[in-house]
């Protein structure tokens, strides 16, 4: 060891090594040995080690994004271009799971905790609920704050609006332009609860913010995505959360919204509700082109992660349904199965080394805190049910199994309300009860082989020309072919093979081999075989089941609603009631149409 540390000293020179010891020297050979055997590259470790400028964060997030409406999973329907090129530049999140509504996947993100420990394992946040989700935890943006950061929400919040306390700005945001509540109007920023008038629901930070009428809220949040990153320009480490309505439903009166000429894009496509979807969609896809395009017009992508993923499936039917296509996975939003939880995702970075790859190791949105905060070598001290992929994802080689993953445990749903529980633990999956009487239990959307896009004719040259593949490329390890682009969109379609046993979660449990049986098609519980597969799971969810809180989500507060407050979203639990109107509508205050 000596002797390799005297080769070592000779060759960076003497004066470079006047208070350097042989020890020091001694330990970095380990280090570097170290490296080897890990399966890293000397120049990943000393990279690893050695880089102090902490990178930008900019997470973009799509809300109630169905599974099978990103182009790179194969469908022909309607392109994604932008969101494709983040795709097949970077790493393709195959197994990326959410909890299954917003809210609970929200407070995950920020806590990187399981629903069951932030009390959102029964329900949504209704606009008037007078709780705080974040109360009482830390989170990412307060996180990242403490470490220097330039902390950023453009968009839906989610976790509560009856206090300030409760709202993005008091939670570690240095900035929120948006609205705190569920959903809204596309145009007129006002949203409808179930017992409730419209109320306006639009700021900048604290602020009301009127904009014109005519305004569509995806382009709002794009140019304010580019504004804070061409005014950040590099100065500041930046935490950016593009929170995206789209292709959520907007308000109950019109529950599709996009502009007229991006529907006209996709006149192809006969379902009119369908077609205003592809041109929602459309219009986030740009979102991404355009906010990745402001990293590299702002010099800031050569240290940037940029994230996107969809915050759970997509409602096909029942409630806020807006055709969102999980196919050929079993059902969607608020429900146990593989399509409301399994999501679309996929994460850049030039300090990702085996860009242009499918990872297919599953990863849980909780694990997003501690995954980002290690890239950004922000020492954690709290313990969180998320776990930390940012080696897997920045070093390993594409379809690398490390051993730590091979048992990995996902606790999806646990809801003693709705009496359902969704838990993986390695390749098998558990099931015991499900959502509003199985309504959504089945394979709820399907592939039209007759509607093709026509720009799937060129799919290649239309990924490659898009905004978001120009700005990447620069960084490719190596060029992005045609072939390339082809294997990776085989490898990301999910494949059912034929059906086996049924089971039905509302009457018996359902064990699945998830692996090899992602379309949930084949009950192994009743094989005796798995009986102690099926024995330990069941025990590990009542070790969950008593460490859960009481749910705080799902009851609605009429007295709250902007009736009683002007005809806004407020903080309503310290504002005083203003004088009673029956019923709020676009023409009322503060921002008449």
């Amino acid at each position: 060891m000596g002797f390799i540390a005297k080769s070592i000293s000779e060759r960076i020179g003497s004066s470079a090594i006047v208070n350097i010891s042989i020890m020091k020297l001694s330990f970095l050979v380990v280090f570097v040995v170290g490296c080897f055997l890990g399966g890293c590259i000397l120049a990943d470790c000393l990279h690893w080690e050695t880089k102090t400028k902490p990178p930008n964060i900019v997470i973009i997030l799509a809300d109630d994004m169905g599974s099978d409406d990103v182009s790179y999973r194969g469908s022909h329907e309607f392109l994604t271009p932008n969101i494709d090129a983040l795709a097949y530049h970077g790493k393709i999140l195959n197994r990326l799971y959410a909890p299954p509504l917003c809210t609970p996947s929200r407070a995950t993100l920020m806590t990187g905790l399981y629903p069951i420990h932030t009390g959102t394992q029964h329900f949504v946040l209704s606009n008037d609920e007078p709780w705080g989700i974040l109360e009482n935890h830390n989170t990412m943006p307060k996180i990242f704050q403490a470490n220097g950061y330039s902390t950023n929400l453009v968009g839906k919040w989610h976790l509560g609006m009856g206090r300030k306390e409760f709202t993005p700005t008091y939670q570690g945001f240095d900035h929120h332009y948006g609205y705190w509540g569920g959903f809204l109007n596309y145009y007129r920023k006002r949203s409808q609860m179930f017992d409730s008038s419209k109320g306006y629901d639009f700021r900048r930070n604290m602020d009301v913010l009127c904009t014109p009428k005519d305004t569509y809220v995806t382009d709002l949040f794009t140019e304010e995505a580019e504004r804070i990153i061409l005014e950040n320009n590099g100065s500041k480490p930046l935490f950016l959360l593009v929170a995206h309505s789209a292709p959520h439903t907007g308000d109950f009166d019109e529950l599709m919204q996009a502009p007229q000429e991006e529907i006209e894009k996709f006149s192809y496509i006969p379902d009119m509700q369908r077609r205003t979807y592809a041109a929602m969609v459309s219009k986030l896809d740009e979102s991404v082109g355009r906010i990745i395009h402001s990293l590299d017009r702002a010099s800031m992508l050569d240290n940037s992660i940029v994230l996107f993923y969809s915050d759970n499936g997509g409602p096909t039917v029942g409630l806020f349904n807006n055709t969102g296509s999980n196919w050929p996975l079993r059902g969607q939003k608020m429900s146990p199965w593989e399509g409301a939880i399994r999501v679309p995702g996929a994460i850049w970075s030039p300090l990702i080394k085996s860009k242009t790859s499918l990872n297919n190791q599953p990863i849980y949105v909780g694990d997003l805190l501690p995954t980002l905060a290690a890239a950004a070598n922000i020492e954690l001290k709290q313990k969180f049910d998320g776990i930390n992929v940012w080696p897997d994802l920045a070093f390993n080689k594409p379809g690398r199994w490390p051993w730590k993953y091979q048992e990995r445990e996902i606790l999806h749903m646990l809801d003693d309300i709705w009496n359902t529980t969704s838990y993986m633990k390695g390749q098998y999956k558990y099931i015991r009860g499900t959502t509003l009487q199985g309504q959504y239990d089945g394979v709820l959307s399907r592939r039209d082989p007759n509607i093709y896009d026509p720009r799937d004719i060129n799919y290649h040259q239309t990924i490659k020309s898009s905004l978001a593949s120009k700005s990447l490329e620069k960084y490719d390890d190596r060029k992005l072919t045609s072939e390339t682009i082809n294997k990776l969109r085989l490898q990301a379609e999910i494949h059912c093979k034929a059906a086996g046993t049924a089971c039905n979660a509302l009457k018996e449990e359902c064990l699945y081999n998830i692996c090899s049986d992602p379309c949930e098609q084949n009950n192994l519980a009743k094989d005796r075989t798995y009986a102690n597969v099926l024995t330990k799971m069941r025990q590990q969810v009542e070790a969950f089941r008593e460490s859960a809180v009481s749910p705080k989500t799902g009851g609605i507060q009429p007295q709250y609603g902007p009736s009683w407050h002007n005809c806004m979203w407020n903080n309503f639990l310290e504002e005083p009631p203003t004088e009673f109107v029956k019923q709020c509508d676009y023409n009322s205050p503060p921002c008449q149409a």
